[in-house]
């Protein structure tokens, strides 16, 4: 588990006075399975923020990449029936990588998180023919494609969609490097 994980943890049971494994239990024992019916629960009715309610989901459901026996597995299932994009997630991969050895992926059901201190990019095949970059700019204005992320996820602020490799220009390298710059 990397360290930012566990500081979570560690918070999450300072904050709340009960541990993560009473969380997982409280949790499986309402009956709720779906992720978003488990974050509104855990908003809701204990005062969650997201993040901790996001990750005590991810963990009851064990759909988390430290619960997964092989996080490589995750990715191998986003990509099942859309084969076409990973070449796409490949090329991107690559290029977040040379921004620093810091960089971190960390595998989830749905997408790939990317982290340094903090999560600044995720990666999710959304569709069959379009892979979504979702990029954490923070009180910067849309422009061209990149565009505000919407209802399309929570975690950030902008989305850039993907139908191709060669999308991974200058531009797109630039907003994922401020992102990145940002999270340090």
């Amino acid at each position: 588990m990397d360290k930012a994980a566990q500081t979570m943890i560690d918070n999450l049971e300072k904050n709340t006075g009960k541990s993560l494994a009473e969380w997982i239990k409280i949790v499986q024992d309402t009956g709720l399975h779906k992720h978003g019916e488990i974050l509104k629960y855990l908003k809701s009715d204990h005062n969650f923020t997201h993040g901790f309610a996001n990750m005590v989901a991810l963990k009851a459901k064990g759909t988390d990449a430290g619960s997964a026996e092989n996080p490589e597995d995750l990715v191998v299932k986003q990509y099942k029936g859309k084969e076409q994009l990973q070449p796409i997630y490949e090329a991107l991969v690559a290029q977040l990588k040379l921004l620093g050895t810091d960089v971190e992926l960390a595998p989830k059901t749905a997408y790939v998180s990317v982290r340094s201190k903090k999560q600044f990019a995720l990666i999710q095949p959304s569709t069959k023919t379009r892979l979504d970059v979702g990029i954490n700019l923070k009180g910067r204005e849309p422009e061209g494609r990149l565009e505000n992320s919407g209802s399309f996820n929570a975690m950030c602020s902008h989305r850039v969609r993907l139908q191709n490799a060669e999308e991974i220009d200058a531009e797109l390298i630039g907003w994922l490097k401020a992102a990145y710059e940002e999270a340090r």
